[in-house]
């Protein structure tokens, strides 16, 4: 009984661990189709504009935009996917143990400085930032260029959406606000459920909502990585108040985003290796805070 219950709760986590992976999938491609429905059918709303040549050149420039978007989001989350921000194939027993240097008896290995263990990948993860609840893996120091590239183009993603979702707004508000429509944008599940609207006008609104809400999520998360990397810090540096390893800014950039930190973020394809190895720091500030014992 125990046996069976251990592989069904097993089955279960491993759904539950891709299920947030599966959720953003299924939504960023619901806007990028509900967007290019916008920008081919009902963009240029004028007869006249429509047929003209300044028409179709909008349209191709639009949708290029859109898919260049969707291109980088979707590779950039592969690669942060597929690159292992673990200790896993890393050699530390020729290493230097020395100060900010731990023990994990989880891992059973000394762990180099800004490595932690997390207990969702059950491994210890070099330059440690935080679990990515979204995407089901570690930010570590290999992949977080991918990460944070993921999210600016996830962000210029859902802001032009948001633009592009405006008509959508004004259609729902044109005759003010009222109870259908304010219930329209807030709670459409209720009025399709309920019979007030049709599906096509539940799934514009359903869509123009998470927009702006996708929007503002990303916007924090990105606003406050960018942050973290200028002064070259780690979420839970962030948190002690710390920045032991800051390199100053250009420093801090390369650090993170690698020699080609100008040019990595218009393409996930281009090569940008980072000057570190997420195992050795240059100490230029305190490693605990003031007042506080080191532990071990």
């Amino acid at each position: 009984m125990t046996t069976f219950g251990s592989r069904v709760w097993s089955r279960v986590d491993k759904i539950c661990r891709f299920m947030p992976i599966v959720i953003n999938t299924v939504l960023v491609f619901s806007i990028t189709a509900e967007v290019s429905y916008l920008v081919v059918v009902e963009a240029p709303r004028e007869p006249e504009q429509q047929k003209s040549e300044w028409s179709a050149v909008w349209k191709s420039v639009h949708l290029f935009c859109q898919y260049f978007m969707l291109g980088n989001i979707t590779w950039n989350a592969s690669l942060f996917l597929k690159t292992n921000p673990s200790i896993r194939g890393v050699f530390l027993a020729g290493e230097g143990v020395g100060q900010g240097w731990r023990y994990c008896y989880t891992c059973e290995t000394h762990t180099p400085p800004r490595c932690s263990h997390c207990y969702d990948c059950n491994v210890c993860v070099l330059r440690r930032d935080h679990h990515c609840v979204f995407f089901g893996q570690c930010v570590g120091f290999r992949n977080y260029r991918y990460f944070l590239s993921c999210l600016l183009f996830m962000w210029s993603g859902l802001l032009y959406a948001v633009v592009m979702n405006a008509e959508v707004f004004i259609v729902i508000l044109k005759e003010g606000v009222t109870l259908h429509s304010v219930m329209l944008l807030f709670v459409p599940w209720i009025m399709l459920v309920s019979g007030q609207v049709t599906a096509q006008a539940f799934a514009f609104a359903f869509i123009a909502d998470t927009c702006v809400i996708g929007f503002l999520l990303v916007a924090a998360f990105l606003f406050f990585h960018v942050g973290l990397m200028l002064r070259g810090q780690t979420t839970r540096e962030w948190y002690s108040n710390r920045r032991p390893y800051s390199l100053g800014l250009l420093g801090n950039v390369r650090e993170y985003l690698g020699v080609r930190w100008y040019l990595c973020w218009l393409s996930p394809l281009i090569p940008s290796p980072l000057p570190g190895d997420g195992i050795n720091f240059l100490v230029t500030g305190a490693l605990e805070p003031a007042g506080s014992t080191a532990s071990l």
